[in-house]
């Protein structure tokens, strides 16, 4: 084993714990319950803010994460503060579910039910699950899991549809944000599908879970792959026909080891064996977005020639695990190396004075203060969990039973 390593190890333990979670702990809403919606770039709190479904799922998923691996009691407290919510204020009562967004009250805002959204509360629940033993949070999980495969999942041509209203019919805007195309599937809620649904096979061997969590791995392998690219195509329809084509560095880097550890919680050492080379392969295909100074820029525009520089905070957590993932798996120096670099830049660049990171920083070193550092999307989900599945991967490869 490295000497370096357990260097390593307390590193990611100590940014989760003095950098982002107790960031994160000084947003509690004590006021209207839950969390408060917004932390702007400046660090300023916006108290009024509508509050989402992914950064509410994300909080849930952390802090249980956190609870299960360093068993702090203020972790478990803020997990179940963020589950309780979720499931008053989120849920719906009605149709089943969970909207978008809630104002700061807590009363439906934007009540579409967007698949994404619905895949993260699978993920926070079934992770609280997993550290507590929790049967509610089970059951909950369990019951979103009936609701995608009723609704969202596409019988005929295989695959999730994006979103829909909050009565379960067709919607005419499907897209996650504002940059996303209006497309019915996309590459990144299929990701977000196959991430918790592998999350909840850990804590319920269920059958049909297996089946759709084998026939997600298969589409990122048949149709999101780009089978010369090795690169994620990112927008399609219905009948899987590419729309656009853009290069996600950091979804590329991500959907790899995401792709394999679902294969690896199926404990199929077939399917682990033949899904490797193309887990490799996609891991490498990121490398074109690596930069000598170990970070990892945003995405290419390919049909526009435009290739967006930035260095986004989420893309450079999820290139550490990656290319961890790489060297822990596969043996692969190369990929310690490019992990340890990546790490080495976002403590030069993205940790921000008073916590949590900046949402990104230029290609010229110059810091993002305009996006937010707490809001609908920037949540600890990506750097605290690059800091847990180090710590993690770290303790296994010392005592090999400790995972």
């Amino acid at each position: 084993m490295h000497k370096d390593l357990l260097v390593l190890r307390d590193e990611m333990v100590n940014e989760l714990s003095q950098n982002i979670l107790s960031f994160w702990l000084n947003a509690v809403d004590d006021k209207r319950g839950g969390f408060y919606g917004r932390i702007d770039g400046n660090g300023v709190l916006h108290p009024e803010a509508d509050k989402g479904a992914v950064l509410n799922a994300r909080m849930l998923w952390t802090f249980s994460a956190a609870y299960r691996v360093l068993g702090r009691p203020e972790y478990l407290d803020a997990a179940t503060r963020a589950m309780d919510y979720i499931l008053d204020k989120f849920w719906d009562k009605e149709n089943g579910g969970v909207y978008w967004t809630v104002d700061c009250n807590g009363n439906p805002k934007d009540t579409k039910k967007q698949i994404y959204a619905q895949g993260f509360v699978i993920y926070g629940l079934s992770e609280y699950a997993r550290a507590t033993g929790s049967q509610r949070a089970l059951d909950k999980a369990k019951e979103l899991f009936y609701i995608i495969e009723k609704y969202a999942f596409d019988k005929e041509l295989n695959g999730y549809f994006e979103a829909f209203t909050a009565d379960w019919h067709e919607i005419e805007d499907m897209r996650l944000s504002a940059k996303d195309a209006n497309e019915k599937k996309t590459m990144n809620t299929h990701l977000h599908i196959l991430e918790p649904y592998a999350n909840l096979y850990r804590v319920w061997k269920d059958e049909q879970l297996e089946q759709q969590l084998r026939n997600l791995i298969s589409i990122f392998a048949t149709q999101i792959t780009n089978s010369e690219t090795a690169h994620f195509d990112l927008f399609f329809d219905e009948y899987w026909n590419k729309k656009g084509n853009f290069v996600s560095y950091g979804h590329d880097i991500e959907g790899s080891w995401l792709i394999h550890e679902a294969a690896l919680v199926l404990g199929d050492e077939a399917l682990v064996e033949s899904i490797s080379p193309l887990v490799k392969r996609i891991a490498e295909a990121s490398t074109q977005g690596l930069q000598s100074d170990g970070s990892m820029i945003y995405e290419t525009n390919l049909d526009a020639n435009h290739t967006d520089t930035d260095r986004h905070w989420w893309v450079q957590a999820e290139t550490v695990v990656g290319f961890f993932s790489l060297f822990e798996h596969f043996g692969s120096e190369l990929g310690l190396q490019r992990a340890v670099g990546c790490w080495e830049f976002i403590k030069k660049n993205l940790i921000a004075d008073g916590g949590e990171w900046y949402w990104s920083v230029a290609a010229d070193g110059s810091k993002n203060t305009t996006d937010d550092r707490a809001g609908l999307w920037k949540c600890p989900y990506h750097n605290g969990r690059m800091c847990l599945e180090l710590a993690e991967r770290i303790a296994h490869l010392a005592s090999p039973t400790a995972r």
